[in-house]
């Protein structure tokens, strides 16, 4: 694992996998490699009344009612469709249920408008056609039909930034469960084997950019994750995150409550601010979400690491966090200026701590970039 940039869910956690796995005499669906029970404490974690012999860390913070139907629309052999903000950990959630299921979670497809019906189902290898003739050998076959054949987990990211007809090779895929090879003589149809299913994700900001028909919403169940609004939950996803940062990079360096605290208050002022704001022109470009908190988080570490003092400062964050969130010039740096003259600075004089430091840190930050 540490020759990988970025390990997938089933490397990453091969090792507790394999233990749940060999404790795991609850019944599974089709093939599938642990059972719903032990799939859910996989991603949310162990507690002391599950009574087992180790702890399982959670992987994934959120409403454990959205694992559950995740779980059971899975074993009922129809797809899910997970839909949210951005940075609501759809992708994540998507990958730990692959993980788990199938200890294979990189069938994958990403939508985008370049996105084609082959992605989907298949293509040719030129030189082979060219040299034997179409065959089964000379078809290259997708994420989707390689998760088909092997009875896994398909994956397809952002549905929606794919166009009507490529979204529409999906119906009878997840209908059928099979797909039709018409340019084969013999053997022209690939079968899905059972535990075969599809977790697609949609961003709910990009409803209007390639909307569902209703015959594919009909093939997908949909569960909705929620924007986290909850401070604790937020901070244990930052600091869940950020820790994994720090190991990768092998940085030992600390991150102070309080500077985790300047961080969620700050977002948590910017989104107020958003959320009354008149006009997109009063709203930062960035959608303030708990990824794009991550991000400026883990600018901050780096940049503590390498060219700081290897000590986290108020000063930097505030940098990183002016640094990540100034999209447009001058809009966005207008609005955190704003928020830095009407929130933070009278902050800084009635509860001082570290929110002086991160003035200043704010406004040399804008004034560099103005």
């Amino acid at each position: 694992m540490s020759d990988l940039l970025r390990a997938p869910a089933e490397i990453k956690y091969a090792e507790e996998l394999d233990w749940l796995e060999s404790v795991d005499d609850n019944p599974k669906p089709f093939a599938w490699r642990l059972s719903p029970k032990m799939l859910r404490l996989f991603i949310l974690g162990s507690e002391r009344a599950d009574g087992l012999d180790r702890e399982i860390s959670q992987k994934w913070f959120g409403d454990r009612s959205i694992v559950e139907r995740a779980i059971v629309t899975l074993a009922s052999d129809r797809g899910l469709l997970l839909i949210g903000d951005p940075g609501t950990g759809k992708s994540w959630l998507a990958e730990l249920l692959a993980a788990a299921i199938s200890r294979n979670s990189t069938h994958v497809v990403q939508g985008t408008a370049g996105t084609t019906e082959d992605h989907i189902k298949y293509s040719w290898n030129v030189s082979m056609v060219i040299a034997k003739g179409q065959s089964r050998e000379s078809m290259i076959p997708s994420p989707i039909m390689t998760a088909m054949e092997a009875g896994s987990i398909g994956r397809f990211e952002e549905l929606t930034r794919s166009t009507s007809d490529v979204q529409d090779a999906l119906i009878s895929i997840l209908s059928e469960k099979y797909i039709s090879v018409p340019e084969l003589d013999s053997d022209g149809i690939v079968f899905a084997k059972p535990g075969f299913s599809v977790i697609a994700t949609a961003n709910s900001r990009d409803r209007g950019v390639n909307d569902l028909s209703s015959a594919l919403k009909r093939r997908f169940n949909f569960v909705r994750i929620p924007v986290v609004t909850n401070k604790k939950s937020e901070a244990e996803i930052v600091r869940f995150r950020t820790e994994e940062l720090l190991r990768r990079h092998q940085i030992e360096l600390d991150v102070p409550p309080t500077l985790l605290d300047v961080l969620l208050r700050s977002f948590g002022d910017l989104r107020a601010a958003a959320a009354s704001a008149g006009s997109d022109d009063e709203k930062l470009e960035s959608a303030l979400s708990t990824a794009e908190q991550i991000g400026v988080l883990e600018d901050a570490v780096l940049h503590s690491n390498f060219f700081g003092e290897r000590a986290l400062t108020a000063r930097t964050l505030a940098s990183s966090l002016v640094g990540s969130l100034a999209r447009r010039e001058p809009e966005d740096l207008a609005i955190l200026n704003k928020y830095l003259h009407g929130v933070v600075e009278p902050r800084s004089k009635d509860e001082g701590g570290d929110w002086p430091e991160f003035l200043d840190g704010g406004r040399d930050a804008i004034a560099s970039l103005s």
